[in-house]
């Protein structure tokens, strides 16, 4: 089954991640850190565009509903340490 990944920036920076797996909808919070593109080596990346890479970062390590309701990109390291090198892959 495919999951379905939406992201809509806010009026106040921030992303609204919703993801549809089956016909189960979970809504997350999602900001991304200054600099945080540029720390990647790729600090022309939009913002959006990193959400969306991230999410599906995660979506492969663990359902949706064991992602945070809200989060700062900065933490995904936190609980994956590989996060920095993949999503510099990724982003390439």
């Amino acid at each position: 089954m495919d999951d379905t990944v939406d992201v809509e920036r806010r009026a106040d920076g921030s992303f609204e991640v919703s993801i549809r797996q089956g016909s189960v909808v979970s809504r997350h919070a999602v900001t991304v850190p200054p600099g945080l593109a540029a720390d990647l080596g790729h600090p022309e990346a939009d913002p959006k565009h990193l959400v969306a890479t991230s999410v599906s970062f995660l979506l492969e390590r663990e359902p949706a509903s064991s992602i945070l309701r809200r989060f700062g990109l900065e933490e995904v390291e936190r609980y994956f340490p590989e996060y920095r090198n993949e999503m510099r892959r990724r982003l390439a």
